[in-house]
């Protein structure tokens, strides 16, 4: 519901703020409209992958559609560099030759803008902690509600100024916000897409966990990777000289792996053989 609300509460700010950007020549509006475009493109691809990722496993897709919520994020930081790649040329040309506008039409439409932006925020509040998803959405509202307030100041200079300048001067400084606001979400999503482990889980840690349980005496072909923005898979071959520990004792494992770790969906192989010929055994061997 939140994903809905946001997405058609901002859809129609854009359309009201592009227009009043339009009207006033004001290409910090515009940027901010661009942006504020971006984020409910944001909105409406993560709340697409939010449905995607509970479809059912199939013969062909084994996981489901887990992993859509990963390319949501991804999907979305690629766009957002590229508009604001668009707005950043744009303010340099008007730099050279700024256009007039009409301050207190900016300075209006930006106001609405923050009561928009933190509304949005607010309903994302709650949920930040558990997805990366909500998170990602949560603080691109909070910060799109402080860059809103960037230009209601940079309005209330051309005001009292008339230093035209200052709007695409302000929608350059926006943009650059925006670049490193998304930089680490394009990486982050990056990172996912190519099954990194992901952030707040040490792979050392893991492997000393399973290195220590009782009749290992070796571990290797451990993987960690995210199947979605919020689900983390592990595979892992335990050599057990003692014998297969029963399924009791995996279960124990693949509950502390859940608890300690937050990896939810854990495969473990065992091996009662150290010197059985494993072609995974290498470390080099994925």
């Amino acid at each position: 519901m939140a994903f809905a609300v946001g997405a058609l509460l901002n859809g129609a700010f854009v359309l009201g703020e592009a227009a009043f950007g339009l009207y006033s020549h004001s290409l910090a509006l515009l940027a901010d409209a661009g942006h504020n475009l971006g984020d409910v493109m944001a909105l409406l691809v993560a709340w697409a992958a939010s449905v995607l990722v509970k479809t059912t496993p199939s013969d062909r897709y084994t996981y489901g559609l887990r992993s859509s919520s990963m390319l949501a994020a991804l999907f979305n930081a690629v766009v957002l560099l590229l508009i604001t790649g668009a707005v950043a040329a744009e303010a340099v040309r008007r730099l050279i030759a700024p256009p007039p506008v009409a301050s207190g039409t900016v300075m209006a439409v930006a106001a609405v803008g923050i009561m928009v932006n933190g509304l949005t925020a607010l309903m994302f509040a709650s949920g930040r902690k558990g997805d990366l998803n909500v998170r990602g959405a949560f603080q691109h509202m909070l910060a799109d509600a402080l860059v809103a307030a960037g230009v209601v100041v940079a309005g209330g200079i051309m005001l009292v100024t008339g230093w035209l300048w200052v709007d695409p001067l302000a929608s350059l400084i926006v943009s650059a916000i925006i670049v490193w606001g998304t930089w680490g979400l394009l990486k982050d999503s990056l990172d996912m897409v190519l099954h990194a482990v992901p952030p707040g889980i040490e792979p050392a840690a893991v492997r000393a966990y399973l290195e220590g349980r009782p009749g290992v005496a070796e571990l290797h072909d451990l993987h960690i990777w995210p199947m979605s923005t919020t689900e983390t898979a592990l595979t892992a071959h335990l050599v057990m000289p003692d014998g297969h520990p029963g399924d009791p004792t995996l279960s124990a494992i693949c509950g502390d792996l859940r608890d300690r770790f937050g990896i939810g969906h854990a495969t473990i192989q065992i091996e009662v053989s150290a010197e059985a010929d494993c072609a995974l055994q290498p470390a080099h061997v994925v």
